[in-house]
């Protein structure tokens, strides 16, 4: 494949070939990228398949679940689940349907919106913990040595310290 990218030191007539992967880190990139899509489907299959909660949704009733006064702006919460404001808004939106979550203004500033976790959405997060956790633990760390586990751990806090500094 000959795609060639300006940088931005060079003018546009000059080419930078980029740093093509080599065989190995090619494997890498797509078994770690293939396991990893497939693992996200399977937690999302089985979790909403034994629970009606889909992942996504598990996930913003888990980052409510660990603030203060169980609330949390909801610009905050999109950040925190790697959302847009649109999509999570959709989304809470849903889980108010449900119960499980409602929307407050902020009484800080009067202009924000919090999601608040409600007493019935805590007790159906308090439902989906086991069913999730066993399916981490089934089809992630049950296939790992103790060894793969600190490096995975190493691997992922580097990328952090790289993607997410704050």
């Amino acid at each position: 494949m000959s795609v060639h990218a300006s940088s931005p030191s060079s003018g546009p007539s000059e080419a930078v070939e980029p740093r093509w992967l080599d065989p190995e880190e090619q494997k890498a990139w797509r078994a770690w990228l293939s396991s990893a899509q497939l693992l996200m489907d399977r937690l999302d299959r089985e979790l909403t398949h034994v629970t009606g909660i889909s992942h996504a949704y598990y996930e913003i009733l888990v980052a409510l679940s660990e603030t203060p006064g169980r609330m949390m702006r909801m610009s905050e919460l999109a950040d925190r689940c790697l959302s847009s404001r649109s999509r999570l808004s959709h989304a809470v939106s849903r889980l108010e349907e449900r119960g499980w979550v409602r929307r407050q203004v902020c009484a800080e500033d009067g202009r924000g919106q919090l999601a608040v976790l409600t007493d019935e959405g805590f007790t159906a997060l308090e439902a989906a913990a086991p069913v999730h956790v066993a399916s981490v633990r089934t089809h992630l760390f049950d296939q790992l040595s103790p060894e793969q586990v600190a490096a995975m751990r190493d691997i992922g806090e580097t990328l952090l310290r790289h993607l997410d500094p704050s």
